[in-house]
């Protein structure tokens, strides 16, 4: 089981800049460009851009942010966490600077420049909004500010996307936005995850972790989208989910993209897609995701968690300012005190693991969480196993660092979906406590394969030993070619299709590796 302690780390994004070339993900710098239009070849129905035209179009190299400033240089966000194609959406600003302006990028390989500018907007009056509300009974920080740009993305390609707020000072500050897909049919899901990203916010002093006086019991019990993230204004997503973004499509896989969030009001875009890749930090989930999700794979979609900690808290999404679904609720351990105790009990905010309604997120993913902090090397366990065909990784190789800073193992009497196949068994000791983390793989009966990590780091693991984002935990180049390739058989075979079609099945081998 999970240690007592609530709390985990953010782990938080450092300020240096991308210095080093990585050649897990061909990344590079180049000469900088203007923005492009849109990619001639890039429709496919009206109002549906979608994003394999894009391979082919220029990317911006300046896409990154130059000077952050003080938090109240510049800040916003968005009234929705996604779009469709051609949807309008509110930007909600406040700066000290006179003016600012906006960039979108989305985020992709276009060549090694990782991004391109879709659009800009010209220059707009500047303004310092009023601080944050409080309200009471759950700590809940809202901005609550006026839309100061409505932003019409007609033209804009699905895909993950930085908005960057530019003031006349210089300084700049980011805010994620997904243009959603809403066909998935024989695609790659990519699912991101901004009710996790919301659940760390701690921008107007609070989050689901701490309150403004820092401490755990004067944290919310709910948090709002109506408010910016904090730090440069997209942490989560650019260590924990950018370079899978930018990985996927460099290797020309059908893709499409959506949130938890989206997934959670409607399954549509799960339905006849042939993989959903759950990122590195993915934790908090409604059960109307969670059911969605297993429909999808017990209907034959592929699932591929690759982080740690997935599905372990379940949340409700309920109403903000102004539209349905910019709360998310979670009660933790003052789960007695959720509206919804004794009346409701599977809607009750807590550990999926936990009373009432217990139903440990293993049954999903195969793996249980246990706990942080942790930093320990990588054990392959199954060289032979067709995920890490061409790494040159031999059985009882370590990779330093990449288990971290949360792990995920097999945890015997944990509920799972079927025979398991450990591939990679890793001695780690957390607390004082020796343990292990696991990566495993099952098919479902309906032909899906699924894998999980067990480690949050794997994502960052694309990155290692390239100095971007100011910290990668010391994993180092071959630690990078070796996530970078197995990830790639990952996708490639998922993307296929059910993987007990195109891939040789598990072996169960459970009792063997915990009885030995």
């Amino acid at each position: 089981m999970a240690p007592a302690r609530d709390t985990t780390p953010s782990d938080g994004l450092g300020r240096r800049r991308f210095l080093i070339l990585s050649a897990g993900l061909g990344l590079g710098t180049a000469a900088a460009c203007t923005a492009a239009p849109p990619h001639p070849h890039s429709t496919t129905a009206p109002g549906r851009l979608r994003p394999e035209a894009e391979q082919d179009a220029p990317g911006t190299a300046d896409w990154r942010l130059a000077s952050p400033g003080p938090p109240d240089a510049v800040a916003g966000y968005t009234d929705r966490v996604s779009v469709t194609p051609g949807e309008a959406f509110g930007l909600h600003v406040s700066t000290t600077a006179a003016a600012f302006r906006v960039s979108a990028f989305r985020v992709g390989w276009y060549g090694g420049k990782q991004a391109r500018r879709i659009w800009a907007s010209g220059r707009i009056p500047g303004r310092a909004q009023p601080a944050p509300r409080l309200l009471g009974a759950t700590r809940t920080v809202r901005a609550d500010w006026p839309v100061t740009l409505p932003v019409d993305t007609s033209g804009w390609p699905e895909g993950a996307y930085l908005l960057r707020l530019e003031a006349d000072t210089g300084h700049q500050r980011y805010v994620p936005l997904i243009v959603r897909s809403t066909d998935g049919t024989g695609r790659t899901v990519l699912l991101h995850a901004p009710a996790t990203w919301q659940a760390y916010n701690r921008w107007g002093g609070s989050s689901l972790y701490n309150g403004a006086s820092g401490a755990y019991a004067t944290r919310s019990l709910a948090v709002s989208f109506d408010r910016p993230y904090d730090g440069e204004g997209a942490e989560k997503f650019q260590v924990y989910e950018w370079a899978l973004v930018v990985l996927a499509e460099r290797l020309g896989i059908p893709l499409a993209y959506t949130t938890g969030v989206d997934v959670h009001r409607d399954p549509a875009v799960l339905r006849g897609a042939h993989a959903v890749v759950c990122l590195g930090h993915d934790e908090y989930w409604t059960p109307e995701q969670r059911a969605h999700v297993t429909a999808a794979r017990d209907a034959g979609t592929n699932f591929a968690f690759l982080g740690a900690n997935t599905c372990f808290r379940r949340v409700r999404l309920e109403a903000g300012e102004g539209a349905d679904d910019r709360t998310v609720v979670c009660y933790k351990t003052a789960y007695r005190a959720d509206p919804c105790y004794g009346s409701r009990p599977a809607l009750v905010t807590t550990d999926y693991r936990l009373p009432p309604a217990a139903d440990p997120e293993s049954s999903l993913t195969g793996v249980l969480y246990e706990g942080y902090p942790v930093d320990a090397p990588y054990v392959v366990r199954a060289a032979d196993h067709w995920l890490y065909e061409g790494t040159g990784a031999r059985s009882g190789d370590a990779f330093a660092h990449l288990v971290g800073v949360e792990y995920d193992r097999i945890t015997p009497g944990a509920p799972t979906p079927g025979p398991l196949e450990i591939t990679a068994h890793s001695p780690l000791v957390c607390n004082a406590r020796p343990s292990h983390s696991d990566s495993a793989y099952y098919s479902a009966s309906s032909g899906a394969g699924v894998f999980a990590t067990g480690t949050m780091r794997w994502v960052e693991g694309l990155l290692a030993g390239t100095g971007m984002y100011g910290r990668d935990h010391g994993m180092d180049a071959r630690t990078r070619a070796f996530v970078t390739r197995t990830t790639e058989n990952l996708l490639r075979t998922f993307a296929k299709g059910p993987a007990a079609r195109h891939a040789p099945p598990p072996r169960a081998n459970v009792r063997t590796v915990y009885e030995t």
